[in-house]
């Protein structure tokens, strides 16, 4: 019986173990709400165990893992890589029971997943020896070189835990770091499995080491945890910030991803054929409801030119009433449930909140009935379009994580880079527009981490990822994703020494 057939969900020191207290948890199918599995429910003992066995590891003598040679490093990523594509089908069958999301989106998560390994074993082993650095003098030899940081404490959300869990995973391993990951408690089944594709590959024991638990106690006790060098956290605002706040404590080195409240801002331009409207409100619809809104870059803020503005929005809520809501598992559905009952009454709550503050609901708004694809019990919500509204709305203003779209207005170029940047986050956003100097105006503008031109959500790993103002601290992907992992040392070498002579004792 596999590890994640069993409670034993916990890796430390290159066993499977269950929680020291014998508690476990419920991991539930968020389109039913039935039990999926049960897994360790670890605590503060675990995450000090799974600390220590990942220092052991980093401290170890001339084998050890921070000590093997780069190539051999990037050789492992790229066969976890390879383990990855052979699993494909039941790794995304795991993320979309656990997370609710479609199949196919399961799938191009793996795949995802995959080039990120791929990524950063070419990275890390293309790289040279190191940055020769002129000191102005043929007897001195500067070089700056990188080394790992040391042992790292990742912390990941439940919206996309395997793809989050990878963008953390990969570089810290190339770096030559060894870890404790603790994923979402509410969805932890693809990152344990992960795991086991690392130790299939070969990675030494304690390399790396996995707790699940809530973050109460196990994520905020790898935060404040004394040999914890670098503590990276994806998650919520409120958490990330108290469990930063720990760890700065501590004098570690940090890194936070905290989420979005993403602006689409889309001028009459876009729209002024019919393939050019056809693909804007696609695209509105692709932003701000994939994996049912639960995406920290979901373009949940529609600002749209006031004189196209009836016109889109009618179609888009037109076709927002037509997206097939079901179990993820299902042929031909298009959206998934919301990951728990939690989050579905965190929905409701926005939109009552909303429509109370004066917007006007244009499609959704509403628990759908059950159906063959919709068991009841399961935490479905419509996709809902909001017009009317403005950014005193809690709904605007505050992350829903949620098949929730505002429209707002705008009739100035001025006026819609405002709108856009008029928020305490700023981790994407997007511009369309017909006009190329317009649209690259316009995005040189906006104070957001990654900005789309005429698009919506892709992503590469060998572009940085990552947020201004409340949307966190630090990036990840591409070279400073993996920088994110190392200490620079400078080594400085008279090539011939000779009395300095200061002092003349």
């Amino acid at each position: 019986m596999s590890a994640t057939e069993t409670s034993a969900t916990i890796h430390v020191g290159g066993e499977w173990l269950t929680a020291a207290s014998g508690a476990t948890r419920e991991v539930l199918d968020p389109a039913d709400a039935t039990t999926l599995q049960l897994v360790a429910e670890g605590g503060a003992e675990d995450a000090d165990a799974a600390v220590a066995a990942a220092r052991r590891a980093f401290d170890g003598g001339a084998g050890a893992w921070p000590r093997t040679a780069v190539a051999e490093r990037a050789a492992l990523l790229r066969r976890v890589a390879d383990l990855l594509q052979r699993d494909r089908e039941e790794i995304a069958l795991i993320e979309s029971r656990d997370t609710g999301k479609t199949l196919e989106e399961g799938r191009v998560d793996v795949d995802d997943v995959t080039n990120a390994f791929r990524y950063f074993a070419d990275l890390v082993v293309n790289e040279s020896g190191g940055r020769v650095v002129d000191a102005g003098s043929a007897d001195v030899h500067s070089v700056v070189v990188h080394e790992p940081v040391g042992v790292c404490a990742l912390i990941t959300p439940w919206n996309y835990p395997l793809l989050q869990a990878s963008w953390k995973i990969a570089p810290a391993l190339a770096a030559g770091n060894t870890f404790v990951i603790k994923p979402s408690e509410v969805t932890p089944l693809s990152t344990v499995h992960l795991i086991g594709l690392l130790i299939e590959a070969g990675l030494p024991a304690g390399v790396a080491n996995i707790v699940t638990g809530a973050g109460l106690p196990v994520g905020q006790r790898l935060a404040e945890h004394p040999d914890v060098d670098l503590f990276s956290f994806t998650g919520g605002l409120a958490s990330g910030t108290k469990a930063g706040a720990a760890a700065v404590s501590g004098a570690k080195k940090i890194a936070l991803e905290l989420g979005g409240k993403n602006p689409n801002v889309v001028f009459a331009d876009a729209c002024a054929t019919d393939e050019g409207f056809d693909t804007a409100v696609d695209q509105a619809l692709n932003a701000a409801f994939i994996h049912s809104g639960q995406v920290c870059s979901a373009g949940a803020r529609l600002i749209v030119e006031e004189s196209v503005r009836d016109r889109f929005v009618a179609e888009l809520a037109r076709r927002a009433e037509k997206i097939k809501l079901g179990r993820g598992t299902a042929e031909g559905v298009e959206c998934g449930p919301l990951v728990s009952q939690q989050q579905l009454e965190k929905v409701e709550a926005y939109v009552v909140s909303a429509l109370a503050e004066g917007a006007q609901l244009r499609c959704g708004g509403a628990r759908p009935e059950p159906s063959d694809v919709r068991p009841a019990g399961g935490y479905f919500y419509a996709p809902t379009v909001l017009d009317g509204c403005h950014r005193e709305m809690t709904v605007v203003r505050e992350e829903t994580f949620g098949p929730i779209l505002t429209v707002e207005t705008f009739t100035t170029e001025d006026e819609a880079v405002a709108l856009a940047n008029d928020t305490e986050y700023g981790l994407a956003g997007a511009v369309f527009s017909a006009d190329t100097a317009r649209a690259r105006r316009v995005a040189a503008r906006l104070r957001h981490g990654t900005v789309w031109i005429n698009d919506y959500h892709p992503y590469l790993p060998q572009a940085e990822w990552g947020g201004f103002g409340k949307s966190g601290i630090g990036r990840e992907l591409g070279p400073s994703g993996l920088d994110e992992y190392r200490e620079s040392k400078h080594i400085y070498e008279n090539l011939r020494p000779e009395p300095v002579r200061w002092f003349a004792g």
